[in-house]
């Protein structure tokens, strides 16, 4: 009860940001295809997906933690917003990653699409016809891929919280594993079952909004 809520704030921090910044990053390459800011988005994709978590999250450490003393090494309850802050970049690179990657292939299709020609023709607003017509059909793949990263992050990362201490269900079932603890690895694999279902029925729900 007590590591639950932790675990998810950070989690949903994680996707929030990661999200947020994947679509900015895709929809900017798709816009700006065969640019100098296509290249970027996909070195940082390549980055955000081969290199994992704990990596980002040792370099923050090192950097912003140790060296510039600008946010705790480690989670501090009583400074539970400042501590948040490099565990929720780090969880949220592989997300923006991804995000990005999946925007920009899907925006390129959909930019080229008959209907968006169509829509272009009428003389629609451009920030309308990339939100409203582009973006809105190229959500669908996004959101299929995002439901699994979803439930993973907010379930807790075992080797992250290990890393900045955070009492979550991630370093819980690690703690448990350790210590034979049947009962409570059996709780945390039903409560993450239990979150992937719902979030699978929700996406299912969003397919049709």
């Amino acid at each position: 009860a007590s590591r639950l809520p932790v675990s998810i704030r950070i989690g949903g921090q994680a996707v929030l940001l990661g999200t947020i910044i994947g679509l900015f990053l895709g929809l900017l390459a798709a816009l700006k295809h065969n640019t100098v800011f296509d290249t970027l988005t996909t070195v940082i994709s390549v980055l955000g997906v081969s290199l994992p978590s704990y990596v980002f999250a040792l370099a923050l450490s090192y950097s912003l933690g140790y060296r510039v003393h600008w946010f705790p090494l480690l989670y501090q309850q009583e400074a539970a917003v400042k501590s948040s802050v490099l565990p929720t970049i780090s969880l949220a690179m592989f997300t923006v990653a991804t995000v990005a990657r999946f925007t920009r292939t899907e925006m390129l299709e959909v930019l080229g699409s008959d209907y968006m020609l169509l829509a272009e023709s009428k003389g629609l607003p451009q920030w309308r016809l990339i939100l409203v017509h582009g973006l809105k059909n190229a959500l669908i793949p996004i959101i299929t891929v995002l439901a699994p990263l979803v439930v993973s992050l907010m379930t807790g990362s075992l080797v992250v919280e290990k890393i900045f201490s955070i009492p979550g269900i991630g370093s819980l079932l690690v703690t448990a594993i350790q210590s034979n603890d049947y009962n409570v690895i059996v709780t945390l694999a039903f409560i993450n079952s239990a979150m992937y279902i719902g979030i699978m029925l929700f996406v299912d729900i969003l397919y049709g909004i």
